[in-house]
């Protein structure tokens, strides 16, 4: 592959965020290859009512792969990450590059060892996207990335060059993972009380989750995130100012029954602030809570 190329893709996981970008991919020339668990002969992309169809099949059968790539797209939940090890296993080879779509502040970690000798970039996806009930996926917001300035980044701004997915990259990674990850933690009381974005209008939730983000900012600046005082009052603002029936991946993933990424998303608070020695006593109620609504028993 020359810097002129467009790079081999493979996107695995063509949920609501990895249907956007393989879409995009598409609409570029780039011609990905999508992995998936339910097999489907198109992709369709709502964008502002008008309907984008792509006509990109889904594969289900890690044998189908094409072999190694140039770049995955790893689009999956971080709990489905050991569904998606067969796939990596036949698209990764030394030198190919893994982006990561996925909530938190680990993807490196989680993700290196199931691909050996493969760059892992993480990233912050920036857009919100909802799956419909005949798969279709609703942009809700024009697409965008933030990537490290590093090694692997560029293939991934190449293959999305000039497509309706903006790619940008940051030497402030740190600052704008956490950033995202303070949203994410705050969003974890809506799969509590199984309520959407207008349940922060109550004064009492509103002064649970200040006093939660706090807490959770004071773990971000331990782990060398650049991020202000008014950090946690800007989350609690834009969840107040959305729409009041507006939800989250986690609360639709546990009106689903499906497992929660409390660990990526709530978890990594609590352990990482035991780490550097902050106390996290709002951590300590929520994520058990958050545990359990998940996992169980019961």
């Amino acid at each position: 592959m020359t810097e002129t190329d467009l790079p081999t893709v493979a996107v695995v996981g063509p949920g609501a965020i990895g249907t956007t970008v393989a879409v995009a991919l598409h609409e570029g020339g780039a011609a990905p290859f999508v992995a998936g668990r339910t097999a489907r002969t198109e992709l369709r992309l709502d964008v502002g009512g008008s309907v984008v169809v792509a006509p990109v099949p889904v594969r289900t059968d890690p044998d189908d792969a094409p072999g190694a790539v140039d770049l995955v797209v790893l689009a999956v939940k971080a709990t489905q990450n050991p569904d998606a090890a067969p796939w990596l296993g036949r698209l990764c080879r030394p030198g190919t590059v893994v982006c990561v779509l996925q909530n938190g502040v680990e993807q490196r970690q989680a993700v290196a060892p199931l691909a050996p000798g493969a760059t892992v970039v993480p990233a912050v996806v920036w857009f919100p996207a909802e799956r419909l009930p005949d798969a279709t996926v609703r942009l809700l917001a024009d697409p965008r990335l933030t990537l490290p300035d590093g090694p692997g980044s560029d293939v991934v701004v190449r293959a999305l060059q000039g497509s309706r997915c903006v790619v940008g990259t940051t030497s402030g990674f740190v600052s704008d993972a956490w950033r995202k990850l303070l949203q994410n933690a705050a969003a974890g009381l809506m799969a509590l009380t199984g309520r959407r974005s207008g349940v922060f209008a109550r004064d009492d939730v509103g002064a649970l989750t200040l006093a939660y983000l706090r807490e959770c900012l004071a773990v971000a600046r331990a782990e060398g995130a650049d991020l202000g005082e008014g950090e946690p009052q800007r989350v609690l603002d834009a969840f107040r100012g959305a729409p009041p029936e507006r939800g989250t991946s986690i609360l639709a993933d546990r009106e689903a029954g499906r497992p929660l990424e409390w660990d990526v998303r709530n978890g990594v608070v609590r352990r990482l602030g035991r780490a550097h020695g902050i106390p996290t006593p709002i951590s300590d109620v929520l994520v058990p809570l958050l545990a359990a609504t998940s996992d169980g028993p019961g």
